[in-house]
């Protein structure tokens, strides 16, 4: 997801990857439905140990230990987004899966 107000296209990006992104049923959950945080953190770890989510996060993990590596969301607030679980999913290797 690009910031808000940014279209993808205008970013100067090395990768833009949709595998560890949070499933369109469950943003829209967490956003529209009322989804309490917790839950959404739990079904988003699921979603992450799948293997094409798995695979991407262990490429981020390789390209972190590289380089500076930014993750960008259009969700307000940050931290009851996607990124915090993303992020620590990257930081903590397998320790971060459920």
């Amino acid at each position: 997801m690009a910031p808000r107000g940014i279209r993808k296209e205008e970013l100067a990006i090395a990768a833009w990857d949709k595998d560890v992104a949070p499933s369109t049923e469950l943003r829209r959950a967490l956003h529209h439905d009322g989804l309490p945080y917790e839950e959404f953190v739990r079904r988003y770890r699921a979603e992450l140990g799948e293997p094409a989510q798995r695979a991407a996060v262990a490429a981020l993990r390789e390209r972190a230990d590289e380089a500076v590596l930014t993750l960008l969301t259009a969700t307000k607030p940050l931290e009851r987004s996607a990124v915090p679980v993303l992020a620590e999913m990257i930081t903590q290797g397998d320790q971060g899966h459920p």
